[in-house]
């Protein structure tokens, strides 16, 4: 019996929801009363006493109760009887400001050619800046969100229709009737340094060059190989003397 009972208030206050106030969700029924159930299961959820509900207990609300106020189809979810439903209606009265969130993917086209529908009939604008954003972050954690001038686009001929204080609802927004943040500035590639070449070590006829990495591994030839070295040239110098001696002699006599 309790839980019955639990199950039909449960029942009332989403028939609240569905057919009295729904704009007080942040929700907007087709023409026939229809609602997203995805979208009515996360407008529910945000509030604080309405968190626990899944599609489980719906589901229980339909098999359980002898006459549910509530309807499904396919995907869809609404009230049965929706006579107090706001009807959708030119606005009369408008504030200077409207304001709507997009994604944040999706913002550089809408500053470009305007905003459009996104999973609905039309665009869904609320004169309350947080439920905008309460609107927006059911499709982006963190949208953008922008403010319609609306006397600009009433200008430019576009119409407004109210959809249940405190949404409105229009076709598109074109570029120049709203504002937005700046777009961030795009991130500068990485400069990549060039690493410089090795020099090439030119080696000359008879001579050898010792390469080494670090200065510390590097050892001084010792005293015995630079004397001996320095005996090596003494002696190629005396040879080099005695040839040079021996072509100014003069030619012997019997070569004469």
């Amino acid at each position: 019996m309790a839980q019955q009972r639990s199950l039909k208030q449960l029942s009332k206050l989403i028939s609240y929801v569905l057919a009295r106030s729904p704009g007080e969700f942040g929700l907007v029924p087709d023409p026939d009363g229809f609602v997203k159930l995805k979208e009515f299961l996360k407008a529910v959820s945000e509030e604080d006493g309405l968190r626990y509900v899944r599609r489980s207990n719906i589901n229980e609300i339909l098999t359980t109760l002898p006459d549910p106020p509530i309807e499904i189809k396919d995907k869809y979810i609404r009230a049965k009887h929706r006579d107090r439903l706001s009807k959708r209606r030119p606005a009369q009265r408008l504030p200077k400001l409207l304001y709507t969130c997009v994604r944040r993917k999706a913002y550089p086209v809408v500053l470009e050619k305007g905003i459009f529908p996104m999973g609905f009939s039309h665009v869904i604008l609320s004169s309350e800046p947080e439920m905008a954003k309460r609107m927006g972050k059911r499709k982006d954690p963190e949208p953008v969100l922008l403010s319609v001038q609306t006397r600009i686009s009433m200008d430019r001929g576009i119409v407004f229709y109210e959809a249940g204080d405190p949404l409105f609802l229009t076709e598109s927004i074109s570029p120049g009737c709203f504002t937005g943040p700046a777009l961030p500035k795009p991130k500068e590639a990485p400069v990549k340094r060039e690493t410089p070449e090795k020099e090439t070590l030119i080696k000359m006829p008879g001579s050898f060059l010792m390469e080494y990495k670090d200065k510390k591994t590097f050892h001084k030839p010792s005293k015995h190989i630079v004397k001996s070295s320095q005996t090596a040239v003494d002696k190629n110098q005396k040879k080099g003397e005695q040839r040079k001696r021996k072509r100014e002699r003069e030619r012997p006599p019997w070569r004469r």
